[in-house]
């Protein structure tokens, strides 16, 4: 009797299971954004900025319905970064990143 698994679809599985969530993925590349200049103010302009080249990156891609849940997944668990420097913008970004896995 043949085996009920197949190895190349069984790896394939295995790694796309081992990768961040894409909401974890843009998080971390919005911080990896933001700590190009990690000293300066954080303001809303540079965090839509890193966000939406972070979303561009990692979602475009993907289906529309993906991209919609990931926007709704970051408005619930991006934390707030107003009056902070980016540098410590980034680490709460990665923070809220390593929480959602």
């Amino acid at each position: 009797m043949e085996p009920t698994h197949h190895p190349v679809t069984d790896e394939a599985l295995q790694r796309l299971i081992a990768q961040p969530s894409f909401t974890s993925q843009v998080l971390t590349r919005t911080a990896d954004h933001l700590d190009l200049d990690p000293t300066k103010p954080m303001s809303e302009w540079a965090g839509g900025i890193a966000m939406q080249a972070a979303v561009d990156l990692v979602l475009a891609d993907l289906p529309q319905a993906v991209q919609d849940e990931v926007d709704v997944r970051l408005a619930r668990h991006t934390p707030d970064t107003t009056g902070i420097t980016r540098g410590e913008a980034a680490l709460r970004l990665r923070a809220a990143a390593r929480d959602l896995g």
